[in-house]
């Protein structure tokens, strides 16, 4: 359906529309309209030592003070790989994606069985870092690695909310600033948009910190 608004038109879709939509068509429209994401690669590794890479667009933020990030994990049907590593070992690691790697990186999405680790099946370099035992990315430029602090499923969509906590962070020199702000910019982390879409950023701003008094 259109919709005029403001010289502008609109399509309008309800709930039962967008149900009724092919599988993937779905996913895509969904997963565009909420905005632009964080991309990141997940290393981890399992008991037996056969190491995992998945590319993942859910990271979030969680809180500062403890250090906590968090990520959705899909169903287990979906996705059980880097998933069951965690829950095994309690460690994993996240990796900035920039452009030189994107292929590569979008390739680990792909359905490798369980023995096959994406990082020689794509050509990404394993790295260990600090005795930590979960792999990095060699080539990214801004990496940290967790420790697992709790798993919450989501039962609207069987579906998992990791939470972990940064034990150490490993990033390029010159993209730190005085104040504490990374310069992802500089650093070249893309993100994405849809389910196979990817972007450069561009900054606009820095802006101060907003108070109730502040002039416009």
């Amino acid at each position: 359906m259109f919709i005029l608004y403001q010289y502008f038109f609109f399509f309008f879709y309800t709930k039962e529309e967008i149900a009724g939509w092919e599988r993937f068509y779905r996913a895509n429209f969904i997963n565009s309209v909420t905005g632009f994401k964080s991309v990141n690669l997940i290393g981890t590794r399992n008991e037996n030592g056969q190491t995992n890479l998945g590319i993942f667009s859910s990271i979030v933020h969680i809180g500062s003070d403890p250090a906590l990030v968090g990520y959705i994990n899909r169903p287990r049907s979906a996705a059980p790989h880097t998933l069951s590593n965690i829950e095994s070992t309690g460690k994993y690691t996240i990796n900035h994606i920039q452009p030189l790697f994107l292929n590569e990186a979008h390739q680990t999405s792909a359905k490798y069985p369980v023995d096959i680790s994406e990082f020689e099946a794509v050509g990404l370099t394993t790295q260990y870092l600090n005795n930590f035992q979960a792999p990095f990315v060699g080539e990214s430029v801004v990496k940290y690695a967790l420790a697992l602090q709790e798993i919450i499923p989501i039962t609207a969509n069987n579906t998992f909310l990791v939470i972990g906590k940064i034990e150490f962070i490993y990033l390029q020199k010159d993209i730190l600033l005085p104040d504490g702000f990374i310069d992802l910019h500089k650093a070249e982390t893309i993100s994405s948009n849809g389910i196979d879409s990817y972007y450069r950023t561009m900054p606009i701003t820095r802006l101060a910190y907003a108070k109730p008094d502040n002039k416009k």
